[in-house]
């Protein structure tokens, strides 16, 4: 068995990667172990379309994303914030730009100069980085002799402190696959189920073949939706897009905790779609309502409210005929279209993750010496940059935990 290092560092995220940062920079020695063969895996598929490193919005708004775990996490970000991705990007010679929508991302839209300049910068620190270690949990009731499986059979680390990043349930080919559920559990670790979050859904019974075939893949633009209750109501404008079961896209993932728990809760879960969002219901009806003369319906939809393509499909699949000749169902429906909704996608397909390790401290100490960061953790926020503001800003402080707990040795 090695010597002792100083702390390892389990996952080879943004979270387990800013933690060895601040560890590191103190002068503290840091080996960071991941199953997978290059580092940062997911973070890079992140970036495929353009990393979105965070949001630029004031930050008691910005908070409000994180739901019932806002007031904790708001703590993490009040350490490292908005700004502070922005600063740390800059620091590493990437500089950011807020788009349109508060979107934040680097100039050049890339994840991967920003890792590679991240990565030299901790090797120049003194990380070390061992890459095909798969963690199996402990070897000993103290918590210090950590178990791997290597290409090259079972290796024994013995760590002082361990910062487990392992991320969440979703996308297990980069490595999140949520192995290290049980493990915890049998150390006496409090874990919420891990459950699909930002995902998408099968509606309730099955698309037609005919909607299906021809629609699957498309997108439902300029829309908007409703879904919620009064203590938790959900309405945005924004896109998605029909699935060969269901839908998905950015505002189907803006509402999927609502959706999910609501399934979760009663079986399904209903959201009204909004056709026209820029129209109001009197004006909607009012269109419906002129006179078509010779024209078919399907022809002064298209003329008078420019209903075609995916958003006629829509109509015809889930009304019922009778709607097509009351004008004022017809009307209703382009407003507020119930789509009920069966199921989850599975986690797997998932962004990201809710649930993990319910914690109830700001110091991330979940056992003795074992420090959590990251989707680990029993939290979820929507895509946009909230999730990796937060991962970068657990593992920031779960690295200055790990500092107060070495200074009172």
């Amino acid at each position: 068995m090695n010597s002792p290092i100083d702390v390892a560092v389990i996952g080879a995220g943004p979270a387990g990667l800013m933690a060895a940062q601040v560890l590191s920079r103190a002068g503290v020695a840091v080996q960071v172990f991941d199953a997978m063969p290059s580092v940062g895996r997911k973070f890079l598929l992140a970036g495929k379309g353009g990393l979105n490193l965070t949001h630029a919005e004031p930050m008691d708004v910005f908070t409000t994303r994180y739901g019932k775990r806002s007031p904790e996490i708001a703590r993490w970000l009040a350490d490292f914030g908005a700004d502070s991705v922005r600063e740390w990007a800059k620091d590493l010679g990437v500089d950011t730009f807020v788009g349109s929508s508060g979107h934040v991302f680097p100039t050049d839209m890339k994840a991967a100069p920003l890792l590679r300049s991240w990565l030299q910068r901790l090797r120049r620190a003194g990380v070390q980085f061992h890459m095909r270690h798969r963690w199996t949990g402990w070897e000993d009731e103290n918590l210090t002799h950590l178990s791997f499986d290597t290409p090259n059979g079972k290796h024994t680390v013995t760590a002082r402190f361990v910062v487990l990043a392992l991320g969440g349930g979703s996308w297990a080919r980069l490595g999140s696959d949520g192995a290290w559920v049980p493990w915890l559990q049998a150390r006496g670790v409090d874990v919420a189920p891990l459950l699909p979050a930002n995902c998408g859904f099968d509606v309730q019974g099955g698309w037609s073949e005919h909607f299906s075939s021809r629609f699957a893949g498309q997108p439902f633009k300029s829309v908007a939706i409703t879904c919620g209750d009064a203590q938790n109501p959900f309405h945005r404008k924004g896109e998605f897009v029909a699935t060969a079961t269901g839908v998905e896209g950015s505002l189907i993932y803006a509402a999927s905790s609502l959706l999910r728990d609501e399934i979760l809760a009663n079986g399904s879960a209903c959201f009204y779609l909004d056709l026209l969002p820029h129209l109001s219901p009197e004006r909607v009806l009012a269109e419906v309502q002129h006179p078509r003369g010779s024209r078919s319906l399907s022809s002064h939809l298209k003329s008078r409210l420019k209903i075609d393509g995916i958003k006629a499909g829509i109509l015809h699949e889930l009304l019922p005929k009778t709607a097509f000749n009351d004008p004022v169902a017809l009307a209703s429906a382009l407003k507020a279209l119930p789509i009920t909704l069966g199921a989850t996608r599975p986690l797997d397909e998932a962004i990201s993750s809710a649930g993990g390790v319910r914690w109830n401290n700001h110091n991330l100490e979940i056992l003795p010496h074992v420090f959590c960061a990251g989707e680990m953790l029993d939290w979820e926020a929507p895509t946009g940059g909230y999730l990796l503001t937060s991962c970068l800003a657990s593992g920031y402080c779960a690295g200055y935990r790990i500092l107060d707990k070495i200074s009172t040795l």
